[in-house]
């Protein structure tokens, strides 16, 4: 197995251990959930990245590079709901839009045709990850003492800065989710669709 695609498989033990860090009570226990996050968004940077430049793109890595990339993300939103940070509709959209996205390009891959990603796509990833990485700040700073509150507990608009932050790249990142998946379904709709 080639260095991206151990990169890969790390995200997924990643998760597993974000999961633990964020619900179980010891010290510090959300901050390394956000250190955890970190490090697995940084293996989806490097697998890419690495990948490309020394041509080491493999059949499994096309395929389970995004796979790791959702179950990241989706870990994280759902367990949002559970400690109360988002709203649930929300994350079924989230969640909903991945599921769509991903049965579309299993399907195409049935039909021997590779959909490339968007750059509107990326756009709803960047955004996705600012929001979970806003609100692993929100709940972790409290856990810095004095350092956190100077950083992050300054007011904007009545609140702390970091909440304004969260809540409000909540709603790009739904925003963002929804038209890149309408606009990736319908450009693809010859895939579902057929002849019709």
């Amino acid at each position: 197995m080639n260095l991206p695609n151990r990169l890969t498989v790390s995200r997924f033990a990643l998760t597993g251990l974000f999961w633990v860090a964020i619900f179980a009570e010891f010290p510090g226990n959300r901050t390394c959930a956000l250190l955890l996050f970190g490090l697995a968004s940084l293996t989806d940077y490097f697998d890419g990245k690495i990948a490309r430049e020394r041509r080491l793109i493999t059949d499994f890595g096309t395929l389970m590079d995004p796979l790791a990339d959702k179950i990241l993300t989706c870990s994280a939103f759902i367990a949002f709901i559970e400690l109360d940070r988002i709203e649930a509709w929300m994350v079924a959209v989230i969640v909903g839009r991945e599921l769509a996205i991903t049965g579309l390009r299993l399907l195409a891959a049935s039909k021997q045709v590779v959909l490339a990603a968007e750059r509107l796509g990326k756009h709803k990833t960047i955004s996705q990850i600012t929001t979970i990485l806003a609100t692993l700040l929100l709940m972790s700073h409290p856990q810095w003492g004095d350092a956190g509150k100077l950083i992050f507990g300054w007011p904007l608009f009545g609140r702390p800065w970091i909440e304004t932050l969260e809540q409000a790249s909540q709603w790009v990142a739904v925003i963002l989710t929804l038209s890149s998946g309408a606009t990736y379904l319908w450009r693809n709709r010859h895939l579902y669709l057929g002849d019709m």
